[in-house]
């Protein structure tokens, strides 16, 4: 059996902002009645968070809660322990109508930190990234450039990002691109 690696094998890169492979981590699409008791209760038992709110993003030790849709979260967690995770969840809503599928390895997983962290996000998305308009907490679903990519602002001011691991390449030459010094905008100085 091969050892499991992400897209970028931990690329790294150092600029307006440092744009930084995350590593190897467990995802879970949640597809169900995200008001339901069983589902609320599942996310609980799966991360020991609560449901997020639209577009929003709640981080807890290790794990998270990402909205995606009126009908689909993404649930963050150790990657050793995706298959646990979703047996408790199939168990909690079992008799009910539901979707969970492990898809860490089919997503790549990038952080964006620094005090240029929201100029080069802001240069490839077309989302207000001011301070006032996204904060702490806030995600959002649009596109980066070209392609489909998801992402939300930490308590730290790190912008955490994930999209397909087919365009993770492309992604991480795009953020290289917006990162260079000398591409300062000053939009947020």
């Amino acid at each position: 059996m091969s050892n499991a690696v992400t897209a970028l094998n931990g690329a790294n890169y150092q600029g307006l902002a440092t744009i930084a492979d995350q590593g190897l981590t467990g995802m879970i699409t949640l597809r169900g009645d995200l008001a339901s008791a069983g589902i609320k209760a599942a996310v609980k038992s799966a991360t020991d968070l609560d449901v997020p709110a639209q577009r929003q993003a709640l981080m807890g030790k290790g794990t998270a809660a990402l909205w995606m849709s009126p009908d689909e979260l993404l649930l963050l967690c150790p990657y050793a322990e995706v298959s646990t995770r979703i047996a408790g969840i199939e168990a909690a809503l079992k008799g009910q109508h539901f979707l969970a599928v492990n898809v860490s390895d089919a997503r790549t997983f990038l952080r964006i930190s620094g005090s240029g962290a929201r100029e080069v996000l802001a240069k490839l998305c077309p989302v207000d990234l001011s301070p006032e308009a996204f904060t702490p907490g806030m995600f959002r679903r649009t596109r980066m450039a070209q392609v489909p990519a998801a992402f939300w602002l930490d308590e730290t001011g790190t912008f955490h990002l994930i999209c397909f691991r087919s365009v993770a390449d492309y992604a991480f030459e795009l953020l290289k691109v917006s990162a260079q010094p000398g591409g300062e905008v000053g939009l947020y100085a």
